[in-house]
């Protein structure tokens, strides 16, 4: 486990993982991954993790810890995690400055 300021939790993204967590009877620990595939190439990957695995980069905001692998970090690293609400719906966002393009949803991107 490694303390990660490069990669930022926001208020309202804490607030939210902190409430999916009690809901479910989990720990606030929101694990964010870069997979391959979406329409752009890579894809965000959001759930909930029981552990902090010892090679994981590790935010810490509000008693809410965001771990990201270190494959997943090299593409994140710069980015912020929030959670927007709007008519269109509710969701976790990434803002990536490692992204060249991304999709009109907002879930995949590539460099």
């Amino acid at each position: 486990m490694q303390a990660d300021p490069s990669v930022q939790l926001t208020e309202a993204a804490a607030t939210r993982v902190a409430a999916i967590a009690v809901r479910q009877g989990k720990p606030a620990i929101l694990r964010l991954a870069v997979d391959g595939g979406g329409c752009a190439g890579f894809q965000y990957r959001f759930g909930l993790a029981d552990v902090v695995e010892p090679d994981d980069k590790v935010t810490v905001r509000d008693s809410v810890t965001l771990v990201v692998d270190p494959v997943s970090h090299d593409l994140l690293d710069g980015s912020a995690v929030d959670y927007v609400e709007s008519l269109g719906g509710s969701a976790f966002r990434v803002t990536n400055p490692n992204a060249a393009s991304g999709c009109g949803c907002g879930s995949s991107f590539s460099v």
